[in-house]
């Protein structure tokens, strides 16, 4: 019997999962890490912080009685780190894809008009999200980052590249995690020189890009031996192997911190419409990459703690089902910009609101309403991805939101499909351990076997009219232009 070791390196937490070629799957480690936030709109986590504990995972993984045969790791995605490649010292700490310090070298560079050669060249508009200006502002203002340069010693990349470099001696990225950078030509598949000049951000500094499934070195294990490094890929992309989503048409939404939908579109390049970014999947190695189309929502259990930070609620057993009609219906609605608005608006101007505010309104109100303003928000990506390619009418959903049996209920009757969540609620982990079973080239894809079994499904009970949508699209509108 063979095992893999997942390795999910997330926003908050690092965590291993280990996956038999029988289909068995269970969690081996987590370790929660700090979120350091010196400045509002500053993000960061410690890199030093963030390899200890792939460390200990690791360590879990070799004192095992049987090692895994392989592992995989999945990433934050867009957060960077800067470091001597030499010594592996981390220059700073890593800048976090919500980190929103590069606003105004964005709004310079649209005023500029560069936006038109960002979506034509990496698919993507001009936010701060993507990694680009994080890695320009890591060059300027790192502790001996230019002088590294000038060495040829500097890393500069994703944090994905951090890691494979310290685990392996490899300096590496996928072609899935530099898609979402911004500086990657999605036609061509390579670092653009064009984008790199764009942002100031040096090509030759950028770590060569491989498939996403193949071999990216040996890992070293605490206590000696090595395992081979498999699969490398975003998170989110991760999570999309994991639902199953491997056809055209399917679908996921992820309700993490934020919630992130992402539809498969095949082996065709998509075109960027409707506000959606067209992105690597992931690739095989010896063949064609695989695209979907992406829709971010800066805020999701972010706002609900947010919610319960206010004190609207002290346990979430008390927000699992709440009574009544919607929050909608009663002509109250939150819209969850406390970022700014992601896809497919992408406005950083937008502000949070609640509307509708009467003397009637209770705490229990406004924490209904924030789940139906994160809800709304995810129909609004669905509907445009649904606009652009045909989806499937089912979509398959995890994070923790998913666990609350009122806020299922409502997405489905936003989104007007039935709403499935997979058995287990690990999605990330045992996609990227898929993805290394297969880089490692122990078993051949099998698109069905690898289809995630469901636990609930909820299918559309009183599905919104056009007006409750369009009350809600209102409420969006005045919340833009406000910051």
């Amino acid at each position: 019997m063979t095992t893999i070791l997942g390795l999910d390196q997330g926003t908050t937490a690092t965590k291993a999962h280990l996956l038999r070629s029988d289909g068995a799957f269970t969690a081996l480690a987590a370790y929660e890490h700090r979120q350091i936030l010196p400045r509002p709109g500053w993000v960061q986590h410690d890199p030093t912080e963030l390899l200890d504990h792939l460390g200990r995972c690791l360590e879990r993984a070799a004192s095992l009685p049987e090692r895994p045969a392989a592992l995989g790791l999945a990433n934050q995605g867009e957060t960077v780190v800067a470091w001597d490649r030499r010594t592996g010292r981390p220059l700073a700490d890593a800048v976090v894809w919500q980190d929103t310090r590069t606003q105004d070298a964005i709004e310079r560079l649209r005023a500029a008009g560069a936006e038109s050669e960002t979506r034509a060249r990496a698919g993507l508009p001009l936010d701060p999200y993507f990694s680009a200006s994080k890695l320009r502002w890591l060059l300027d203002h790192a502790d001996g980052a230019r002088d590294l340069l000038r060495q040829g010693r500097l890393g500069l990349a994703t944090s994905d590249s951090f890691f494979v470099d310290r685990l392996t001696g490899s300096y590496a990225t996928d072609l899935a995690t530099a898609s979402r950078t911004s500086l990657l030509n999605l036609a061509s598949g390579a670092w653009d020189v064009e984008l790199c000049r764009l942002f100031g951000v040096p090509i030759e500094a950028l770590p060569p890009i491989r498939p996403t499934l193949g071999f990216f070195g040996m890992v070293r294990l605490p206590g000696g031996g090595g395992m081979p490094l498999t699969a490398s890929v975003v998170d989110q992309q991760a999570a999309l192997f994991g639902h199953g989503c491997h056809r055209p048409g399917r679908a996921k939404i992820t309700f993490g911190t934020g919630a992130f939908a992402l539809a498969m579109i095949g082996s065709r390049l998509p075109a960027a419409t409707g506000g959606l970014l067209p992105t690597v999947a992931w690739q095989e190695e010896g063949q064609p990459p695989r695209y979907a189309l992406d829709g971010g929502v800066y805020h999701a259990a972010s706002a609900v703690n947010w919610a319960r930070g206010l004190g609207l609620f002290a346990d979430f057993a008390e927000i699992d089902d709440l009574p009544g009609p919607s929050a909608l219906e009663r002509g109250l609605v939150f819209v969850p910009a406390l970022g700014g608005l992601g896809a497919p608006h992408w406005d950083r101007s937008a502000a949070g609101l609640w509307i509708g505010l009467g003397l009637e309104t209770d705490r229990r109100d406004l924490v209904r309403a924030v789940l139906e303003g994160v809800a709304l928000r995810a129909a609004e990506v669905i509907e445009a991805m649904a606009g652009v390619a045909p989806l499937d009418p089912i979509i398959s959903v995890d994070g923790g939101m998913s666990r609350n049996a009122g806020f299922r209920r409502f997405l489905a009757d936003a989104l007007g499909r039935t709403v499935v969540v997979p058995a287990t609620a690990e999605l990330t982990g045992l996609g990227v351990a898929q993805m290394a079973l297969l880089g490692a080239g122990l078993v051949q894809l099998d698109h069905d076997a690898l289809q995630a079994r469901p636990s609930v499904s909820v299918t559309p009970q009183r599905p919104l009219s056009s007006d409750l949508h369009g009350r809600f699209r209102a409420a969006v509108e005045r919340s833009r232009c406000w910051r």
